[in-house]
């Protein structure tokens, strides 16, 4: 018995070795040398095993370089740290475990050592310990690892889409409910304005100066206003209400909107990058794969009742005359997942083309509307001037006045419509928040 726990610990340890030149599943040499060696008082202590896949990770380097586009101490930076303080982070939780099973895998190189119970058949236990070292498995362990990190490197990704998408929500709920402030406010000057124009036509009636049906239309004309006003001040609640559900704190005291521009070649946008991360875990799963249709060799050892050491050949699958078809079918998989990132860049690519031309337009269009305001503003000024001389009706000064006003409103429309572009296009290149805080 002591004999063969010897030769048994013995054929381990040379498996062991072994393992380590033989497999590209695990560290060579050096690295076993450096395991083993005790450290020193100069020693630095080493990284985690967390902060050495952030560190070698292009991709996560790339994400926590990002600088946000909303510009600082402003009501959209107020928003945003709002509402990621109260964000319950569903997506960290995936990225936390992703980083556990990687650090699991990167172990994955070492020997497996287990417990092995029988019933034999006289009806007595048999216990024995079982141990098993990979030699060769034809990169299996490496892809293993590889799919690993690219798992950790794709749930990086949707954290930070899952944070982008939730400040885009709150903006676009801010965005709304300035909106419909400005929009209430320029509908409660127009009721003023309309109500002096309703007076005066219901004194000009009650004089015999005018006919009731002017004074009808006037008073249609303000309940439409007063519904109009009445519909703003409830959809700019409401899209508070729903902005401070989802915030720390409450931001119904922010005012305005800040200038901020937003350039398609600030960052990559995020729906790339996910698929540069599916494509690298693709091709390691391709790789797993491959390896599960080739035989490996391995050393396993048995210690106790039934002692035993020896070298086997093991596959999941039995070779047979469809394999090479199977391995050809494996290898296509890395040129789909190498198109889905071409297709990727050129959907993004065509978006961000796409929102560039409508912020330029919505902005010309806006600019044009304020123009228009102004010219809309001097007639009616003039209109006013006419009246006040005789040489106008009150009603031809209430369909000036009714052209300013829709004008405002327009105005108003265009000018948020290009804000919400801007919000939507800083989501698209992953933007709207800090990487490193991410």
């Amino acid at each position: 018995m002591g004999q063969g726990v010897k030769k048994t610990i013995g054929m381990c340890a040379a498996a062991f070795t072994l393992s380590g030149c033989l497999s590209d599943a695990g560290g060579g040499a050096g690295d076993f040398v450096a395991r083993m060696k005790s450290p020193d008082a100069n020693s630095v202590a080493r990284p985690t095993h967390s902060e050495k896949v952030n560190s070698e990770s292009e991709i996560i380097q790339g994400l926590m370089n990002r600088r946000s586009a909303l510009p600082s101490g402003s009501s959209f930076d107020r928003v945003a740290t709002a509402v990621l303080a109260a964000n319950s982070r569903a997506a960290e939780s995936e990225l936390r475990s992703a980083r556990l099973r990687a650090e699991a895998a990167s172990k994955n190189w070492l020997p497996k050592i287990g417990p092995q119970v029988s019933l034999t058949s006289l009806g007595s236990l048999v216990a024995n310990l079982v141990i098993d070292q990979v030699l060769f498995d034809n990169g299996r362990k490496k892809g293993e690892r590889e799919f690993a990190v690219a798992d950790v490197e794709v749930a990086a990704v949707n954290l930070a889409q899952d944070t982008n998408d939730r400040v885009q929500t709150a903006l676009e709920l801010y965005v709304n409910a300035v909106e419909a402030r400005e929009k209430a406010v320029l509908s409660e000057a127009a009721l003023r304005d309309m109500s002096r124009f309703e007076y005066i036509m219901s004194e000009r009636v009650r004089g015999g100066v005018s006919d009731m049906s002017d004074l009808n239309v006037l008073r249609q004309k303000l309940s439409e206003i007063k519904a109009d006003q009445r519909a703003n001040v409830e959809a700019a609640n409401t899209a508070i209400s729903e902005l401070n559900a989802m915030s720390i704190e409450p931001l119904s005291g922010l005012r305005g909107v800040p200038a901020f521009k937003v350039k398609s070649s600030a960052a990559t946008p995020l729906d790339v990058v996910l698929a540069e991360a599916e494509k690298t875990r693709a091709i390691a799963a391709a790789k797993v794969d491959r390896a599960g249709q080739l035989p490996g060799l391995s050393a396993g050892a048995t210690v106790g009742s039934e002692s035993d050491v020896g070298l086997h050949l093991s596959s999941d699958t039995l070779i047979g005359f469809g394999t090479g078809a199977t391995l050809r079918a494996i290898e296509a998989t890395k040129e789909a997942a190498s198109r889905r990132v071409a297709q990727a860049n050129e959907d993004a690519n065509r978006q961000l083309r796409k929102m560039e031309g409508l912020i330029a337009a919505k902005q010309r269009q806006a600019a044009e509307a304020a123009q228009i305001t102004r010219q809309a503003k001097a007639n009616l000024d003039l209109f006013q001037e006419q009246y006040d001389a005789g040489q106008r009706q009150v009603m031809d000064v209430v369909g000036v006045y009714e052209t300013f006003a829709r004008q405002q409103q327009a105005e108003a429309t265009l000018k948020f419509e290009a804000v919400q572009l801007q919000v939507d296009m800083a989501r698209l290149l992953g933007v709207l928040a800090d990487g490193d805080e991410i």
